[in-house]
């Protein structure tokens, strides 16, 4: 009777230990499944709540137009050839000199014969018509080509900072999606270990658990490389290493309505490379007509003026004399003259080809622009109406299942990383979106008119 009553009370007890340990179980799962739903009702929330947070990207684009020296080279480059229009369409300057003219080499004296003499003489050369006008036209289309250039590197390098800005706002995101999916895995993995303690588990399950979660640590670190590489670049765009680079946490998506042909006219009209591929055609234009003017010759005009001393025999007793001249050189040597004509012929040629080649490239690009803001807003959208709210379905019945045996470890696991995936699809999605709108603008050469158009 001892026994049995003994043996019951054990029976009595390893059932109590199994309840605990069950209702354990049930608490890991119950905090997991808490966490989950967390994780999705913010990411949704980040998503759909509009925020102003271009204030301070555009306050890092500002101060890079101010401070980086790639674009304040191009602003001094543009300023140099500028100052080389006046020097262009300037006359050479005049030339004084001075002789002492036949002097007897015996004596040096000056009054012992009249044709010795101090020779005061000013000469100024003066170019065929239409060679200084040429010069200058040239010279002020070039500044205009690299005006132009200036203007468009303004254009590139704030699109550059909003690339930048947008790849580090989907690398904090995917870092914090990262923390979040870790510490469900952390939860997770006591999971199965605690449904191994208990017998109702495999070692495997845990192994396979812990080395997600050394999977997932890897992934964290070399998204905070990506982290500081990105903060460095921004920093040298914007040309100063003092102060922090933050991102928010939510971006506002607006939804936008492309139309390649119509940016494309826009293009044409804003976008500064074409007006100064322009004025570099121009430009080769102009030293062709100075080249072709080069064949005829400059003139040379000059005035001078003889200091006499009275000498014997002088008939007009020491009377000082004046004299002028002209003079012109001979353009003889046709060779150069024709391969300068050609040159510039070349040069008008290989610019016309390069516009043509520009406005290939910037319809091609604009239509390319087009398909990706497209496929990512679209993306978005599904991501966020249907892909992620599934999946978040799917791992909650998946918790029920995997509680009650119906449900393989491998499956459970298999939706967490699923959901951690269309996570960071979503951010890369929202990133992506972003990052072309701004590319866009650069490309056609303005902002995009946005007023109009509601978040989504």
């Amino acid at each position: 009777m001892y026994l049995l009553i003994g043996t019951g009370r054990a029976k009595e007890i390893h059932t109590l230990e199994e309840n605990d340990q069950n209702q354990g179980i049930r608490r890991v799962m119950n905090h997991v499944k808490n966490k989950i739903h967390v994780l999705v009702i913010g990411l949704l929330f980040l998503i759909t709540t509009p925020v102003l947070a271009a204030g301070s990207l555009d306050d890092l684009v500002e101060s890079a137009l101010l401070n980086n020296p790639e674009l304040q080279a191009a602003k001094a480059r543009w300023q140099m050839f500028g100052k080389k229009i006046d020097q262009a369409e300037s006359f050479a300057d005049p030339k004084l000199s001075f002789a002492f003219s036949s002097y007897p080499i015996d004596s040096l004296a000056g009054d012992e014969t009249p044709m010795t003499g101090n020779d005061l003489r000013i000469d100024q050369a003066f170019p065929f018509p239409g060679k200084l006008a040429a010069k200058g036209a040239a010279a002020r289309h070039q500044a205009l080509w690299y005006k132009g250039v200036y203007e468009d590197t303004r254009l590139q390098l704030a699109g550059k900072i909003k690339s930048v800005w947008y790849q580090r706002y989907y690398v904090e995101r995917a870092i914090d999606v990262t923390e979040r999916t870790l510490l469900l895995l952390d939860d997770i993995a006591r999971l199965t270990e605690t449904r191994y303690a208990v017998g109702s588990g495999r070692q495997q399950d845990v192994l396979k658990a812990q080395l997600e979660q050394s999977r997932f640590l890897d992934r964290r670190y070399a998204l905070q490389q990506q982290q500081a590489s990105l903060a460095a670049e921004l920093r040298r765009l914007i040309g100063t290493d003092e102060g922090d680079i933050d991102v928010p946490e939510q971006l506002a998506i607006q939804p936008v309505e492309i139309d390649a042909a119509e940016l494309y006219m826009v293009a044409l009209q804003q976008r500064p490379l074409f007006a100064a591929y322009r004025a570099l055609i121009d430009s080769y234009g102009a030293k062709r007509r100075f080249a072709s003017l080069d064949s005829y010759p400059d003139v040379n005009l000059w005035v001078g003026y003889r200091f006499r001393d009275e000498a014997p025999g002088d008939r007009v007793s020491g009377t000082d004399f004046v004299s002028t001249g002209v003079s012109i050189n001979l353009p003889i040597y046709r060779k150069k003259r024709v391969a300068a004509v050609a040159e510039a012929e070349e040069g008008a040629a290989m610019a016309r080809r390069q516009l043509t080649d520009f406005e290939n490239s910037l319809r091609a690009t604009v239509r390319d622009y087009q398909a990706q803001i497209e496929k990512n807003l679209t993306r978005i959208e599904l991501y966020r109406s249907g892909i992620i709210p599934q999946a978040q379905q799917v791992i909650d019945v998946g918790l029920i299942a995997y509680q009650v045996g119906d449900l393989t470890f491998i499956s459970l696991l298999d939706s967490l990383l699923t959901l951690d995936r269309y996570q960071l699809g979503l951010h890369r999605a929202t990133a992506d979106y972003l990052r072309t709108l701004a590319q866009l603008e650069a490309t056609v050469g303005g902002n995009l008119d946005l007023s109009n158009n509601k978040e989504l």
